[in-house]
């Protein structure tokens, strides 16, 4: 795991580096060709008339074989064109400018799940010191503002989290379909409670010019989310290595998370990217952990900083993106035993 995290910051600080930097690594007759200057005007994308619906899920046996702590989850999402927007987003909009800045319009919709369990599922009365079990199930509605190098948004969340969410029905349904143990536990989950988030997210997109006749960029990334279900300000950054790395800023992710963009705008019909990136978060609340906000419930003793790191591929195919994603996520709560491995897989389509 210390190889990884070194290999990857290291090529992260090495595509991070200036041209000049390159030509002392490479060679002044180095592989490397420099983008045009970033001073050039940052314009909005072309007109794009397609939506795009995708659909991720996240699971602990992807790649980590194991059933813990994040355990899954779900989401569908849509991204409209880019197009006027509905009354009720457009009058919101027009009061935005000073968070959102300038670039082309897009809205959407989602729905998910995401469920979260102990270490030993075994437990009819689970064990105290452990991860509560949990369930989380939420719509929401985002607005975006996007040129070629910025993505801004904002979201909200509405939804439950507890008996309501479905978690236990979901995850002991589809361990009966699979023939594996059931998780027994769950009578002592998190209690009902409306679930309201607020979420804003910033990137940026940095050219690192060509590489082996392959383009390179760095996305920084700032997050912040506000609620009952998670607080949190998160800072980190995504590298890529490809071709046609125009059409998005990185694959869909379940948050909390170093995610991409929902909507995706090829112009070509095949494009493909590697990528790594790192993501850090100052956690001040997380219900997940914390318990119940009005209730007594179980709870752990929660780590205020968290980290990811991720490394995955997308490849892109006539308006159709596959990505697959694996994260290695630090310990959230103190007396968790060891660090999360899970695996995220989406495809996105446009229509």
């Amino acid at each position: 795991m210390r190889l990884k995290v070194v290999t990857v910051l290291s090529l992260a600080m090495a595509l991070g580096a200036s041209p000049a930097a390159w030509a002392q690594v490479n060679g002044t007759n180095g592989p490397l060709t420099t983008t045009p200057p970033l001073s050039q005007p940052d314009q909005a994308p072309l007109p794009d008339p397609y939506g795009t619906f995708s659909f991720s899920i996240e699971n602990d046996l992807f790649g980590g074989g194991t059933d813990r702590y994040y355990t899954n989850g779900f989401l569908f999402s849509w991204r409209s064109p880019s197009e006027d927007l509905p009354r009720p987003l457009a009058a919101l909009n027009d009061r935005l400018d000073w968070v959102l800045g300038p670039g082309a319009l897009r809205w959407g919709l989602s729905f998910g799940q995401s469920m979260y369990t102990p270490e030993d599922t075994e437990r009819n009365n689970p064990d105290p010191r452990d991860r509560p079990y949990a369930g989380y199930l939420y719509g929401a509605v985002s607005l975006y503002r996007i040129t070629a190098r910025t993505s801004r948004m904002l979201e909200l969340q509405v939804g439950v989290v507890g008996p309501s969410a479905l978690g236990k029905f979901v995850q002991n349904t589809v361990h009966d379909f699979r023939g594996f143990d059931r998780a027994n536990g769950w009578d002592y989950q998190l209690k009902d409670e409306p679930a309201v988030t607020g979420r804003y997210e910033s990137k940026w997109r940095v050219p690192m010019g060509t590489l082996w006749g392959m383009e390179t960029e760095v996305i920084p990334d700032v997050s912040l989310s506000v609620g009952n279900v998670q607080t949190y300000l998160g800072v980190g950054g995504m590298v890529r290595i490809g071709e046609g790395l125009q059409a998005d800023f990185g694959p869909p992710r379940i948050r909390p998370a170093l995610g991409g963009s929902g909507w995706v705008q090829p112009q070509d019909d095949f494009g493909w990217y590697l990528f790594a990136g790192i993501d850090g978060r100052a956690v001040a609340n997380d219900i997940f952990l914390d318990g119940n906000t009005w209730h007594n419930s179980r709870s752990v003793d929660k780590r205020v900083l968290v980290g990811d790191l991720q490394v995955g591929a997308a490849i892109i195919w006539r308006g159709v993106r596959f990505a697959a994603t694996q994260v290695w996520r630090s310990e959230e709560f103190y007396g968790q035993n060891g660090t999360q491995k899970f695996g995220s897989l989406s495809v996105s389509f446009r229509f």
